[in-house]
């Protein structure tokens, strides 16, 4: 029996005699060592002993011109039959080679211990907006919600801020058209909803609100949380009550708060609350400006004219709103002292809560 591939120097007796034989003979025992190759080093080997340049079937038809002219035709017609198949099951069996490994690769190992998945946490920002409606809606207020996107009437003018209003000018507002804006602040959601709902009201509104500022403790986006309720024979003692239950449940029942008067246009009355500083308790310290006292919210009894417009009967109903900074709340909360870090992302920060 030949050994396969063949010298040029090799004699071609055997194909004299039987040529269709020959390459038959080769196919055979090509796919009997293909069946023993055992990873693709082998078969790619096999691939070149057979059919590369110098390879058993390439010497064969190069051979081909030595037999007898009537034999040359079957002889070529079965050595590219041969080529073809060899080529097809090399390739067959380097893919299935392939798709075995990968099986052996995705296999699971149940075995093996199993690896605990980091677990996520919720934004500190996210996690304040809980509590503080978790505390609000303990007290009887639901959550109501409105667009980002924001109607100038609904942003200004039903809160008694008519065009050309002075107090246009402490939002610093993103204007997307005329008559379009990114809210400045969550209070269109309350007359949006007086607009569909008749008294009692209690709801808090937060989200997402914009204006043009931005340094350490100011940033273009920012979240805030307000609340209406609206009701026959509410007072501003009701008011004092529920923000002081809120900044006990918030801190604790030894952080004191104070109001002061203040101006809003869609509240009169209307007065700042500040909190005993979180950090020294009133002993003052850079955090509070020495003062003892830290700003934590706007609130004040809902303007008539903000009734008006939404249709209530003022004779019958009185109410409340206040307005507080999500982010201020998570900084005095947490001791941050610069709102940046809540938009950083930095794992190493936000992993601390």
């Amino acid at each position: 029996m030949h050994i396969w591939p063949l010298s040029n120097n090799e004699k071609t007796d055997f194909f004299e005699s039987s040529n269709v034989e020959t390459i038959e003979q080769i196919k055979q025992e090509a796919l009997k060592a293909l069946a023993s190759a055992s990873d693709e080093e082998n078969i790619k080997s096999l691939s070149v002993r057979y059919l590369g340049r110098k390879g058993a079937v390439t010497q064969f038809l190069r051979n081909i011109s030595e037999l007898p002219a009537e034999q040359r035709p079957e002889a070529g017609k079965k050595a590219n039959e041969v080529k073809k198949y060899l080529e097809s099951a090399f390739n067959e069996a380097l893919k299935r080679l392939e798709a075995e490994s990968g099986a052996a690769r995705d296999r699971i190992d149940v075995s093996l211990p199993g690896r605990i998945a980091p677990q996520g946490i919720l934004h500190p920002i996210s996690q304040i907006t809980r509590q503080i409606c978790d505390i609000f809606t303990g007290l009887g207020f639901e959550i109501a919600e409105g667009p980002e996107v924001e109607a100038d009437y609904y942003n200004f003018e039903m809160l008694n801020i008519p065009k050309n209003h002075p107090a246009r000018d402490m939002q610093d507002t993103f204007y997307i058209s005329e008559d379009i804006v990114l809210r400045t602040h969550t209070s269109p959601i309350q007359v949006r909803f007086m607009e569909k709902h008749r008294p009692p009201v209690r709801i808090v509104a937060p989200g997402k609100v914009y204006r043009c500022d931005s340094d350490l403790t100011h940033t273009p986006m920012f979240h805030q949380i307000e609340g209406l309720l609206v009701d026959e024979n509410i007072s501003f003692g009701d008011l004092k009550g529920i923000l002081t239950t809120f900044v006990h449940r918030m801190f604790d029942d030894q952080t004191s708060l104070r109001f002061r008067p203040s101006f809003f246009p869609f509240t009169e009355p209307s007065a700042e609350v500040d909190i005993l500083c979180v950090m020294c308790r009133g002993k003052g310290c850079r955090v509070c400006s020495q003062t003892g006292w830290l700003e934590v919210l706007g609130s004040g009894m809902v303007h008539p004219a903000v009734f008006e417009n939404v249709a209530y009967d003022t004779s019958r109903y009185t109410g409340f709103a206040f307005g507080m900074g999500i982010e201020r709340i998570a900084m005095l909360k947490y001791g941050i002292d610069d709102i940046r870090k809540f938009f950083e992302n930095d794992f190493r920060f936000l992993s601390q809560f």
